[in-house]
């Protein structure tokens, strides 16, 4: 079968494309024929590794997400998975088998079914997204653990970078859950693609006083801020973040420090989260999953240009390519299509 793989750190170049042999799953795992692949900054970040040129033993291949179709299980797994399309979070965590290639061994608990309605497309884009928002979403103080219709009811959403893969996967949890939310993008091009999502509210903080538009929409703050340029927007977080409210930090912004105005943070009790999906609680991670299947079930989450996350397709051999997109800030969703 045709594979993506790296044996060294470094540029996308490293990818290469490669021949591997189809392999039975063992106990625990599902072999997946992947029909898509989706990449996200932490797949290029994993192939650049700390350093450039470093030795990759087992070869890697890369990608955490991905969709496609079970079509063997192993021992212990249910033999009704068999046949059954299914979405992939996290196939390439401490694990060298990723989804860009044609047949992928995934442990079983790394799949969710994906329904008839749903694109291969929508299921390669929502792992680390979703599973990152909806977690950005659900660690205020007093807030919903779940989400669904009415759960974020009378409560007020700020997305930093609305119009990008993880904001834009906050904004459609966000008004599934019915919360008013605003995003703050940085041009009007963004602004559309932030309201195409759900938005109620977009502010372009290149243009606009985001602390002044927000205070407009919201007088007594927002309940959660999920947060994705934590050290250009700290201050502004801090000015406008609701008593008991929480600001969820899910990126870094070119560094690893920010500055947080810790006296005006304590009389409002505010939270200041940080998130990785990777390691977040075991139960957290469990409720998400079932919350982003129902959501899909609802048909309420959406890939395209319409539902404000364009899509760009790269074939395998030019996994290459998808990676660079990413890396240099595609705005929208980057795939591979693996087969048909």
């Amino acid at each position: 079968m045709k594979a993506i793989a790296y044996r060294r750190t470094g540029d996308p170049d490293v990818l290469e494309l490669v021949d591997k042999a189809v392999r039975e799953p063992g106990p625990g795992e599902v072999r997946v024929r992947i029909v898509r692949s989706g990449v996200n900054p932490t797949d290029w970040k994993a192939r650049r590794g700390s350093s450039d040129g470093a030795t990759v033993d087992p070869p890697q291949t890369p990608n955490q997400d991905g969709a496609g179709v079970v079509e063997a299980v192993g021992a212990g797994v249910t033999p009704a998975l068999s046949g059954l399309r299914v979405w992939i979070y996290e196939a390439a965590y401490q694990r060298p088998e990723g989804t860009a290639q044609e047949h992928a061994l995934v442990p079983a608990r790394n799949v969710v079914t994906l329904p008839d309605r749903a694109s291969f497309d929508l299921g390669a884009a929502l792992g680390v997204p979703f599973l990152t928002a909806h977690r950005c979403l659900t660690v205020a103080e007093g807030g919903p653990t779940r989400l669904g219709p009415g759960a974020l009811q009378g409560r007020t959403v700020l997305v930093a970078g609305g119009a990008g893969a993880v904001g834009n996967a906050t904004v459609q949890l966000a008004r599934w859950a019915d919360a008013t939310v605003i995003a703050t993008v940085s041009t009007p091009a963004k602004a559309q693609l932030a309201a195409a999502a759900g938005a109620d509210h977009v502010v372009n903080y290149r243009e606009q006083d985001v602390v002044a538009e927000v205070r407009k929409i919201a007088p007594r703050g927002v309940q959660s801020i999920v947060e994705v340029a934590p050290a250009a927007n700290a201050g502004i977080d801090a000015q406008v973040v609701s008593r008991h409210g929480s600001v969820a930090v899910y990126a870094t912004d070119g560094g690893d420090a920010m500055t947080i105005p810790v006296r005006s943070q304590m009389g409002p009790n505010a939270r200041w989260q940080f998130v990785l999906v990777y390691t977040e609680p075991h139960g957290a991670k469990t409720t998400a999953l079932d919350d982003i299947a129902a959501a899909v079930m609802d048909g309420a989450v959406r890939v395209g240009p319409d539902a404000g996350l364009p899509l760009h397709h790269f074939p395998l051999e030019r996994a290459g390519d998808a990676h660079a997109a990413v890396e240099n800030g595609a705005v929208g969703k980057v795939l591979v299509d693996v087969s048909e």
